[in-house]
């Protein structure tokens, strides 16, 4: 079961940390939802920086989202329609 931490017991303010069974850290904003994990505390927090930087469309731009995809190993179509491969 994943825990939340809470300073002082109160509500969470700002961002807050989610303690994965599997160890891994879960960081949320607050205020927007906008959620990203990592290894540790830092780690997530790093993640959600730049997880916010998109959201806020604050991030780089990328030119070819196709190519830059594939650079990474990943292969999707990307602007496709219909239903996520995952939902059907």
């Amino acid at each position: 079961m994943a825990t939340v931490s809470e300073p002082n017991g109160e509500g969470p303010d700002g961002v807050e940390f989610v303690h994965e069974d599997d160890g891994r850290v879960t960081a949320r904003h607050v205020k927007t939802g906008v959620a990203s994990f990592g290894d540790s505390e830092a780690e997530a927090l790093r993640q959600l920086a730049d997880a916010l930087d998109s959201h806020f469309g604050e991030g780089e731009t990328i030119e070819d989202p196709e190519e830059y995809l594939k650079g990474l190993g990943i292969d999707v179509e990307v602007g496709g329609s219909g239903t996520p491969p995952w939902l059907e």
